[in-house]
């Protein structure tokens, strides 16, 4: 029911910001011009801070910090032989939370690699459209996922380095 309230009032305003620019007095006029050049900053903005995470992803953002934290992981296990089971046990998850996100980060990366090679459109505008939707939220969903990694690596490495010192303070 809000879904739909939202929809009739971006209609609206969507409605009213149109006849403006086309009907309305100079004033009014102006200020549709101006509202539709900051909705083209946004989007222009939006579309760059994509870019930008695509091309950190394409960097290896996510597998130089994944791999870092192997080795981090490595070097307290070697420490480890003295402090408890507890904190042993505790690396183990971390670790595991690790692999999981590497298993993460591969099916990322072969989506992308999908979307790259996807096959050419198919003839017909209908068939088009369908097909650019579909790449519209394969996109979109590709862009969550990378979102949801992020947070997840940012609090794996959080946690990590509350491990890294919990194992200096015991030494």
């Amino acid at each position: 029911m809000i879904r739909f309230v939202l929809k009739i009032g971006a209609l609206l305003v969507a409605g009213i910001l149109i006849y403006n620019y086309f009907f309305g007095t100079d004033t009014e006029k102006e200020t549709s011009r101006k509202i539709f050049g900051e909705m083209k900053d946004v989007v222009v903005s939006v579309s760059q801070l994509v870019k930008t995470e695509k091309q950190k992803f394409d960097a290896g953002k996510y597998d130089t910090a994944l791999a870092k934290l192997g080795s981090a992981y490595k070097a307290v296990r070697e420490r480890a032989q003295h402090l408890d089971a507890k904190f042993i046990q505790r690396l183990d998850e971390l670790e595991q939370r690790k692999a999981t996100l590497q298993q993460e980060l591969d099916s990322i990366d072969r989506g992308d690699q999908q979307a790259t090679t996807a096959p050419p459109p198919k003839k017909g505008l209908k068939a088009n459209a369908k097909a650019e939707q579909e790449k519209t939220a394969k996109a979109a969903d590709q862009q969550r996922r990378k979102e949801e990694l992020q947070r997840e690596l940012d609090l794996l490495i959080r946690d990590s380095e509350a491990l890294m010192k919990q194992a200096e303070e015991q030494e």
